[in-house]
């Protein structure tokens, strides 16, 4: 049987370095993914995320074992890359130039047009929805990364990154507005109907 989380923690604080290396192997790839779409850059990424299990190990006495394991590394994860994109200062668009009112979900969900997994198929999809995520202001790609890839509940996002439940789930809205509105001008928006 696998150990939790918590008794893994307890062993590492006993001494055990083999409790620690598990704790990195479970929760290694969420922390790593997490900090490489913040980031974007892959290299980065990893020394990044081996920064942030040093800090959480230097930290792992104020690991309070009543909350997820998973959530408070994620959130070390996250502090470590908003650090380093504070220092890197990326170019950022606008959250808030959504002319045509209509988010990511109405735009993909239109009858007339092919289903995501078509679009994927033919080509171009993907990397232009790598390119609009990465053109996403860091907050809002974080949340973006956290909700759709790592799959995180809205109130693990909250406790992750410190933020009230509502401004997790105002945030996201704004987050997949703009990812609409950049993915509409790649190309990927309904096709106009006539007399527009």
């Amino acid at each position: 049987m696998n150990p939790t989380d918590a008794s893994l923690v307890e062993q590492a604080l006993a001494g055990s370095q083999e409790a620690y290396r598990v704790l990195v192997e479970r929760h290694g790839r969420p922390v790593l993914t997490l900090i490489a779409r913040m980031v974007r850059d892959q290299g980065v990424a990893e020394e990044l995320a081996q920064d942030a299990f040093v800090k959480a190990f230097g930290a792992l006495r104020s690991f309070d074992p009543a909350y997820k394991f998973s959530n408070w590394m994620l959130r070390i994860a996250h502090n470590v890359a908003i650090d380093h994109l504070r220092k890197a200062r990326p170019p950022v668009v606008s959250i808030d130039d959504n002319a045509s009112g209509r988010d990511l979900a109405d735009v993909l969900a239109d009858g007339r047009e092919p289903s995501a997994f078509e679009h994927a198929v033919r080509g171009d999809f993907r990397a232009d929805l790598e390119a609009a995520l990465a053109r996403l202001r860091p907050e809002f790609r974080r949340l973006v990364v956290m909700r759709y890839i790592e799959d995180l509940s809205y109130e693990d996002i909250a406790e992750v990154v410190g933020l009230p439940l509502g401004t997790v789930k105002s945030h996201l809205h704004r987050a997949r507005a703009a990812l609409g509105k950049l993915l509409v001008e790649s190309g990927w928006g309904p096709e106009p109907t006539r007399g527009e």
